[in-house]
């Protein structure tokens, strides 16, 4: 559906505007992987990924399915499925070399009878052209650059859930080298290098995770539980080895308490456990401390390959993700947001790396000029859970495999995104906290308020019930920026369990803030009057009439009209007709409570109800969206209802149905940003000039991308 905009201009925020920009990379598409599937239903991951010699291709591993899946990227704004080649076991890791596609596949029985092979595969014929007994089980792989040899980590990995999970588990992994001739592995060159005994954290149980190979052919390898790094040759010799150390953190996150951000905690001694490693240059690599047993740095470092740390990001990396509303905080008691993957690659002569932090669903791009001072130039949306990632500078491309595949949950599916370094203005963030005076964590955006000269206030969800927050968002920067956050308290203290979900101003410096509520474990459904200070001075609950006939989908908005509190509940409740919802009203006077019905589109697939609610110029607009994501989504809209029909009828009286005028259709803008469209659109802000601007909800990164949309959808 693609409706016209009514007397209005529309102005999407993620728009390059103004003069030539310095270079940046921005998405331009994205692929779900079930397209490449016979059986779109069937769980699909697309984790690891290489690209053929000439950039046309995109290869990625499946582990579910026990295949790669290629994409053709001809023309990168619109990849096409390519099909799946089955790979005959679980495939841990894929690295392409011109057309040639060498693939880990584990085929163990057990993790006390581990086994595996290198598998090459012709891309063209899609036949498999070589295969090598590894004798153990595979983790990753890198071809050497100049395409003599191939690297495989043998991890032996270890069965978590054996004892206590911990290292000792025979037999321990190690390295092992192929040469390649005439393109294809050369199963009787291997050799298999020993890493036992190197590591002070089980040296008798090496579990190497990660390999890469530099310009020299020297390869570096993290063992992510030992946290150690080994430096060796293609013919085994051990150039170096040293531990991967420890890093202590300040100002973190350490808590598992869901529903608070508090930056105020310490790690002292954090193991850095690594897990992804690339080269920068010959002396130089860079490694994501993702962590496993017991560490997790949740930044990433840079050596020099004879031991010497050169760079430590420290919590410098979690903050940058902390300030687009990326921090995943049900991982604070873990590791955070756990970098993990990465990539370097050299565009228009600057060196970048980026860093994937998996639970954040982020990447991080460092201009690493200078190894000793990386400089953070962006951060880029990614699907949810970046694993792999692939830079392809010859075609000004960089592309993330994003392994989760939320199919069971009804959620969004395993996705490619593709990106290009395009001279034009950044597209992401639309909404960031940089720059304010202090480290402001935020996330779960809901209800919307326009205030004076650009300033918009908004509100968090019960996501974070145990930290209530009214963000201040300055609209007049791009991106927008949170530049003060106030708490909502009662008695001094965090006003806790409330799912705040709609915003109005009082006209005197507070405001009115609606509590969706959920009586079976919340505060039930209400109103709550909050001073400029943030502090509950007044708490309404609904009248017996309501609460009588409530389900947990409840108030998802509020404004305020002539003295009269108006509340858009989100769907039907028990007396309600099927697709009618109510608008309730609440004279804040008289105390009297009245309601109309709002009339909602039909869902072919999950639901459709409101989300927000405004008063502007005399007239009610309201967000009215289904609950569906990616290409299922089909009702994410702007009504306008005219304000004479805003007249309510008592409770238990029949209500009168007021009718609707489509103004804005919303899946345009969603889909500008060329990754999926996201469901939960619920925030809606308009000036008194007329200015609107609308928001979505990220859920607090939990089985979310964590990607906010904040962005003008012009003048009504």
């Amino acid at each position: 559906m693609s409706l016209k905009l009514l007397g209005m201009t529309s102005v999407i925020a993620i728009t390059a505007t103004g003069a030539a920009a310095e270079m940046n990379f921005n998405r331009i598409s994205n692929f779900a992987t079930f397209a490449n599937n016979q059986d779109a239903s069937a769980e699909s991951s697309a984790e690891i990924i290489s690209a053929s010699g000439d950039g046309m291709t995109l290869v990625y591993s499946d582990s579910p399915l026990g295949v790669i899946g290629l994409i053709d990227i001809t023309d990168p704004t619109a990849p096409l499925a390519k099909g799946n080649i089955d790979v005959g076991g679980e495939p841990t890791a894929v690295s392409v070399l011109g057309n040639i596609a060498m693939v880990g596949v584990n085929t163990s029985e057990s993790y006390t009878a581990p086994s595996g092979m290198l598998k090459a595969f012709d891309l063209t014929t899609m036949e498999e052209v070589s295969a090598c007994d590894l004798g153990g089980q595979p983790d990753s792989t890198a071809t050497a650059p100049d395409g003599s040899f191939i690297a495989v980590a043998i991890e032996n990995e270890r069965d978590e859930d054996l004892g206590e999970g911990g290292l000792g588990q025979m037999p321990g992994g190690y390295v092992v080298t192929i040469g390649i001739e005439n393109g294809v592995p050369a199963c009787d060159s291997m050799v298999q290098i020993d890493v036992n005994g190197l590591a002070d954290i089980g040296p008798n149980d090496p579990e190497p995770e990660f390999v890469d190979v530099n310009a020299a052919g020297e390869i570096v390898v993290t063992m992510q539980e030992n946290n150690h790094i080994v430096v060796m040759t293609q013919t085994g010799e051990i150039l170096n080895h040293f531990s991967a150390g420890s890093v202590d953190l300040t100002e973190i996150d350490t808590t598992d308490e869901r529903g608070a951000l508090l930056f105020t905690q310490t790690q002292e001694g954090r193991l850095r456990e690594p897990d992804g490693v690339q080269w920068i240059d010959t002396d130089h690599f860079a490694i994501a401390n993702e962590g496993d047993m017991d560490g997790g740095a949740r930044g990433w470092t840079i050596f020099n390959k004879d031991g010497t740390e050169i760079f430590e990001a420290g919590n410098s990396f979690e903050h940058a993700i902390v300030q687009i509303g990326h921090y995943p905080d049900k991982r604070s008691d873990a590791k955070g947001a756990e970098p993990e993957g990465m990539e370097f690659a050299i565009f228009n002569d600057i060196p970048y790396a980026f860093i994937l932090a998996e639970r954040a669903s982020v990447v991080g791009v460092y201009d690493v000029t200078d190894p000793s001072a990386p400089v953070l130039t962006q951060m880029l949306p990614s699907g949810i859970a970046p694993e792999g990632a692939i830079a392809i500078p010859s075609r000004g491309l960089f592309v993330t495999a994003n392994e989760a595949d939320l199919i069971e949950d009804g959620g969004i599916r395993s996705h490619v995104m593709i990106y290009e370094y395009q001279d034009a203005p950044a597209a992401y963030p639309q909404l960031t906290s940089a720059g304010a005076d202090e480290l402001i964590g935020w996330g779960a955006i809901s209800g919307m308020v326009a205030g004076e000269d650009g300033i918009v206030y908004a509100i968090n969800d019960s996501f974070y019930s145990y930290q209530p927050t009214i963000f201040t968002i300055d609209t007049t920067v791009k991106p927008a920026q949170i530049t003060n956050a106030m708490p909502v308290t009662r008695g001094g203290f965090a006003a806790q369990k409330l799912d705040l979900e709609g915003i109005t101003r009082d006209g005197e410096g507070g405001f009115w803030l609606a509590s969706e509520g959920r009586t079976d474990r919340m505060t039930p459904h209400g109103i709550y009057h909050v001073n400029s200070d943030g502090e509950i001075d007044k708490e309404i609950s609904l009248p017996v009439e309501l609460l009588a006939v409530e389900r947990r989908f409840g108030i998802e908005g509020i404004t305020l009209i002539n003295g009269t509190l108006w509340m858009a509940v989100q769907r039907e409740w028990a007396d309600d007709p099927a697709n009618h919802v109510k608008l309730v009203a609440y004279d804040i006077e008289t105390s009297e409570w009245g309601a109309v019905l709002y009339p909602t589109a039909a869902a072919d697939t999950g639901w459709v109800g409101l989300s927000e609610i405004v008063a502007y110029a005399g007239d009610v607009y309201v967000i009215e969206r289904d609950n569906q994501i990616g290409d299922n989504a089909a009702i994410k809209m702007v009504y306008r209802i005219s304000g004479d029909q805003m007249v309510p009828a008592l409770l238990g009286s029949e209500l009168p149905i007021v009718s609707k005028e489509a103004v804005y259709d919303l899946i345009p803008d969603l889909q500008a940003g060329n990754g999926y469209v996201v469901d939960k659109v619920e925030g809606l802000a308009i000036f008194a000039d007329g200015a609107a601007w609308a928001s979505t909800d990220n859920d607090g990164v939990d089985d979310s991308s964590g990607e906010t949309f904040f962005w003008s959808i012009g003048t009504f």
